[in-house]
């Protein structure tokens, strides 16, 4: 690596999937930056030492995966507004000598629902999952202005906690099934493809099943949406987004989405 070659990194555990370095690395080489961008596995107790590298720029900046996005928040000197008001951070820059967390998962999922053009607003919406990226979720649908959030976890405590931070959302036991427009699945269930205990048929009428998870491309959630004749999207869209918000933070330059994007993520 050259004196001047910047690097970044996006932590996780587990992180074996994530398809981040695919995306970013093809951005940096398209854009001509003298960079490299990896992933790495930490533990939760090396996430200090880890930020402490960031803070003396041994690493430039990173990228934060589940399930780290809040223990991270309390290596930094700032957060942005959004990674405030979510308390989840997924991106972190180095500006004027501070540690800044930013939340570009909040503009990534908006960007994939405008994106694939359909009408959320004051729509019902159903989330199962209460981790990670939950809180962001949370709060691109309300700014979009839907009409109800109800969410759903295995662990009770995690929704209800939830529930604290976003007062108007309502809490259901897990495996409760609900009429809904929207259903969005953002447990990690699906990743090595379980399925998701469900009842699909519940939900006639052409809903939009929505699955955070990319990487398969078509979990069994959203296979089986399918099956019912739903309308079925993966994460691809929000990842590609949020990846390109947080290079626009570290680069200033706002990279090009093309079909080539698209199949960079196409590994399953």
């Amino acid at each position: 690596m050259s004196a001047q070659m910047k690097n970044y990194v996006v932590i996780g555990n587990p992180i074996a999937h994530s398809l981040s370095p695919d995306l970013h690395n093809y951005w940096l080489k398209e854009n001509n930056i003298d960079a490299v961008y990896d992933k790495i596995k930490l533990e939760k107790s090396e996430i200090k030492d880890f930020i402490n590298k960031i803070k003396n720029q041994k690493i430039s900046g990173c990228n934060v995966t589940v399930p780290f996005k809040k223990d991270v928040i309390p290596f930094l000197d700032k957060l942005s507004e959004e990674a405030k008001k979510t308390q989840s951070v997924n991106t972190i820059t180095f500006e004027n000598g501070l540690l800044v967390g930013h939340n570009t998962d909040i503009v990534g999922f908006q960007k994939s629902i405008q994106f694939i053009n359909y009408s959320i607003k004051n729509k019902k919406i159903f989330i199962l999952g209460a981790g990670g990226v939950v809180p962001s979720i949370i709060f691109a649908l309300n700014k979009m202005e839907v009409s109800k959030i109800i969410v759903s976890n295995r662990t009770e405590k995690k929704a209800k906690d939830l529930k604290d931070q976003f007062k108007n959302i309502d809490v259901v036991e897990w495996g409760r099934s609900q009429e809904c427009d929207v259903i969005i699945n953002a447990t990690s269930l699906g990743l090595n493809n379980e399925t998701i205990d469900f009842d699909f048929s519940n939900n006639l009428n052409n809903k939009l099943f929505y699955d955070v998870i990319y990487n398969p491309s078509e979990s069994n959630f959203l296979k089986e949406a399918k099956k019912f004749g739903h309308r079925a999207e993966n994460g691809k869209l929000m990842f590609i987004y949020q990846a390109f918000e947080a290079f626009r933070l570290w680069h200033n330059v706002e990279p090009n989405i093309t079909k080539e994007t698209f199949k960079l993520l196409k590994n399953d």
